[in-house]
């Protein structure tokens, strides 16, 4: 057999079924991506349209890495937004800050590293939850945020107390945790929450003035670097604080309880209860 017998045999009984499987499998490919999208704007149109009649924009855990531009049609008229559980990285300065009557952001366990100047345009915003994103700071226009009552911060990179948040004069409750911050300014005097969670940071050093919050009555400090002489003595004679949590610092809590004041605030009990429930998980 010559030499272009046995290059044509070849090719009829080898190189042509080879050539079939590749050419199959990206068409395969490119039609199952092109349902996926076609599905994925069918669910986004569906629920813009539910959204336009409830006031209420939810799609959580799609996989989203933008902000929906679908959205700013309805600028005028949603009252909460939940994205929680996405990709996002960012949000468009240009359409954010249009939600005249939004009271509920929800963005928890997205990428965002950045906030926009126009998020603070949100004049009657009351909860903004921000969870286990990749922020390192906030807007300094933030304290825009005038109807801000709920805050949500924890699980970011923060490495100090904003000191906006003490111009938000309607803010109830603060959660900060899970965070790098490492001391408590004397800024900290003028917030106006009720409730503080700085639970499992890196702090070491608290200002007194943490005691002139003139209505904080939860302060929680757990898992901290405090060490006993940094815990101001003031937060037990001299404050509004009625319960306060500081298990897992660089102290014995029975220590504690030889200070002044002690008396005074919902420790023991608040302690011994955390106890038992953790012998019991």
């Amino acid at each position: 057999m010559t030499s272009q017998g046995v290059s044509a045999r070849a090719e009829a009984q080898g190189a042509h079924p080879r050539r079939a499987r590749v050419r199959s499998f990206p068409l395969y490919s490119r039609l199952d991506l092109n349902r996926g999208a076609r599905m994925g704007n069918s669910a986004l149109r569906a629920h813009v349209e539910t959204a336009q009649k409830t006031g209420v924009f939810q799609l959580k855990d799609r996989g989203l890495t933008e902000f929906p531009s679908e959205l700013q049609k309805l600028t005028s008229n949603l009252r909460t937004i939940d994205l929680s559980n996405n990709k996002i990285e960012s949000l468009p300065p240009m359409i954010i800050g249009k939600f005249t009557l939004l009271k509920s952001l929800s963005l928890n366990n997205n990428k965002l590293t950045v906030l926009p100047d126009e998020l603070c345009n949100l004049k009657k915003l009351e909860t903004l939850s921000l969870n286990n994103n990749h922020l390192r700071e906030l807007p300094s226009t933030f304290g825009q945020l005038s109807a801000l009552k709920t805050l949500s911060l924890s699980g970011n990179q923060l490495r100090a107390l904003p000191p906006q948040l003490c111009s938000l004069r309607h803010l109830d409750v603060l959660d900060l945790s899970k965070n790098q911050i490492r001391s408590i300014p004397d800024a900290v005097g003028e917030l106006q929450v009720i409730e503080l969670n700085l639970n499992q940071n890196q702090i070491s050093q608290i200002s007194v003035k943490i005691s002139c919050c003139p209505r904080l009555k939860v302060l929680r400090l757990e898992e901290n670097c405090l060490e006993l002489s940094m815990l101001p003595q003031s937060i037990l004679s001299d404050s509004q604080i009625c319960l306060l949590a500081v298990e897992g610092n660089l102290f014995e809590i029975k220590k504690l309880r030889e200070l002044e004041g002690y008396d005074k605030v919902c420790i023991s009990i608040i302690l011994h209860f955390q106890s038992l429930q953790r012998k019991e998980r």
